[in-house]
């Protein structure tokens, strides 16, 4: 009972300011209203928005026929989606397999100059990199595959990197630099196909490097296999 008494005392002396106080408390009320229904009506177009880009872009996948300026229109009728997005990279990614390079190059940069924070941005620098490197210019595209290394979370598009950067070391004569990108990503790629393939790199390279001097002062080895 008290607590109810408390309780009524408490209503009682606020009524008062809140009949005072009624219709700023009302229209403040309204306005939390509107709000709430424009976000939600937003949000209901936006999911019904990405529903029917993700539609179209799977159609478009599973086709195999279509255009990159397919991929391009979706991408553009379907601006802020993840699904426009990825129609966006995947015309860009059809570029490149025509070997368009330079084509390839502008879309993947244009997507990264748009979108540098985003969750495929890792994708579109490594694109960009890519396409650099099929056009043979070797310097930018290794600055621009550590870019992606350096720059950006995600994991596979840093692997990826690291072998096309492995390969180039390589080529220029740098074996150490090659054997260490080739070992990381041996070590650190979830993905099997990278690491069976950066293992095949660390050994063909390794066959190939002059063998290590024996040292005349080594010490002992500390224990002794046993037979």
């Amino acid at each position: 009972m008290q607590a109810q008494d408390a309780t009524t005392v408490y209503l009682l002396k606020l009524w008062p300011k809140i009949e005072a106080n009624k219709n700023r408390i009302i229209a403040v009320a309204a306005a939390i209203a509107v709000v709430i229904a424009v976000a939600w009506i937003f949000s209901v177009q936006y999911q019904q928005k990405e529903v029917a880009a993700g539609e179209a872009l799977t159609q478009l996948i599973v086709s195999q026929v279509a255009q990159p300026e397919a991929y391009f229109k979706i991408a553009a009728e379907n601006p802020g989606t993840p699904a426009g997005q990825r129609a966006w990279l995947q015309g860009a990614a059809m570029l490149f397999s025509e070997n368009k390079f330079a084509e390839a190059q502008t879309q993947f940069q244009k997507f990264l100059d748009e979108h540098p924070d985003n969750e495929f941005s890792g994708h579109a620098a490594l694109g960009v990199a890519a396409s650099l490197d099929a056009q043979g210019k070797t310097d930018l595209a290794a600055d621009a595959y550590q870019r992606v290394v350096r720059n950006f979370s995600d994991a596979t598009a840093a692997n990826i990197a690291k072998l096309a950067l492995a390969r180039i070391n390589e080529a220029q004569g740098k074996d150490n630099n090659a054997m260490i990108n080739y070992q990381e990503v041996a070590q650190a790629s979830s993905i099997q196909s990278l690491r069976q393939e950066a293992m095949f790199g660390a050994m063909n390279l390794k066959n190939k490097m002059p063998a290590a001097p024996a040292s005349t002062n080594a010490p002992a080895a500390p224990f002794h296999l046993s037979q």
